[in-house]
Formats: structure tokens, sequence, C-alpha cells
């Protein structure tokens, strides 16, 4: 197991990476950034209700999209959300702003591949880039040997895909889910990636909710 403790204490910036599923993002212009006070930090197991209520408020949409009310954000359990939290190879990460959850990034790491998934934004913080900043904020935590990390959204998302490659994401391959047809695309991570950390706003690791 790899140590979950990030690189650095780790604020919000403004990135170029895309959002994803069910996270639309400010990149067609006009939306606010990230407020500088948003804190990213590991999801932990008594914030796990917390999270769940976030990621079914965030996919309702991606519901609508595919007319399908079952999609597995929506009917994945408390206990199944915790199962999942404690394992060794999936690292959790959060934005808040003050006390509330109003973001969160799933990662499962396989040798030197990391999968993103259950990228979600609060319905009333989208459009902002909170989706984009957890996508860099996820690269700190990640174990060094991690060379590549893998996406997936619908086939239908058109505005997921346009900006997964608009980010340097590549489509490998579709593959059928259920009703569903996924499209799975990959990124090869380079020294340059990570992105810098405020440390003088960051505060102390010791702070993280």
């Amino acid at each position: 197991m790899w140590s979950r403790t990030p690189l650095s204490p780790t604020v919000c910036h403004d990135g170029a990476m895309s959002d994803t599923t069910a996270v639309p993002d400010g990149a067609a212009g006009g939306a606010s950034a990230p407020d500088k006070s948003t804190r990213i930090a590991l999801v932990t197991d008594d914030q796990a209700g917390e999270l769940l209520t976030l990621r079914r408020a965030a996919f309702v949409s991606e519901a609508q999209l595919y007319d399908d009310p079952h999609i597995p954000p929506l009917t994945q359990t408390l206990a199944e959300l915790r199962e999942d939290m404690a394992r060794d190879d999936i690292v959790t990460i959060g934005a808040w702003e003050g006390h509330r959850l109003v973001g969160s990034i799933r990662v499962e790491v396989e040798g030197p591949k990391a999968t993103l998934g259950r990228l979600a934004v609060a319905p009333d913080q989208q459009g902002k880039g909170l989706g984009t900043t957890l996508m860099f904020a996820i690269l700190n935590y990640l174990p060094e040997h991690v060379t590549e990390i893998w996406a997936f959204t619908g086939k239908d998302s058109k505005h997921n895909l346009a900006l997964y490659t608009k980010h340097g994401y590549e489509a490998q391959y579709d593959e059928a889910a259920g009703q569903l047809t996924m499209t799975y695309l990959r990124r090869v991570l380079h020294a340059v990636d990570a992105q810098p950390v405020d440390d003088s706003a960051a505060g102390s690791s010791a702070d993280r909710p």
C-alpha cells in the first residue's frame, strides 16, 4: 500500500485538465474560478454519508441523459461505499468549502495505471472549475510508479468526451456496460503534470477535515 498523504498540502487552483462525468466545467468561458478557500483532502470513513449524498446529487443529470435511474453512483449503498473507501488500492479525495463537501473524485491504482471514477461536484457549484481542480489535486496522492491515468464516460456524453480530448486524453476503446456503452480514454503522465501547490494558503496537512 502506498502512502495516501499528499506530496504537499493542497488548495484549489485553476487547471488545464478536464472535468468528467456529470461535472460541467467552466471551460466554455464566463464561469468563476474555484473559491480560494476551497480545501482538498482525503475523504475519511466518517464523511462517507456526506460523500454518498454528494454523488447522488451530482449524478442525477447523468442518469437523466441516459434515462437510467439505476446507474451505480445512484444505487451504491453506504455500506458499499465504506467498503470501497477502505480498499488499499483506492484513494478518494474531496473538496471542501468551509465544512461542506462540494466535490470528490475516486481513483483506483493498479500497477502503473490509475483509473479515475465518480468525479462529482455539487450541482450548485458546477461550472467553477472544481472538477478540473480535483483532477490536478489527485496527482499529489498517487504513488510515483503511476505513469498513466485512465478515465471513462458514456459514449453519448459529448461534453465530457470533448473536455477529455482537449486536455490530453485519447480514446482507446468502447465497451458495453449493461445498456450503456462506455468510452475509455488514457492520458500518459509526465513530470510536469503535477500542479504546483500554494503552501502559504494551504496550511498544514494536519488540518485536513
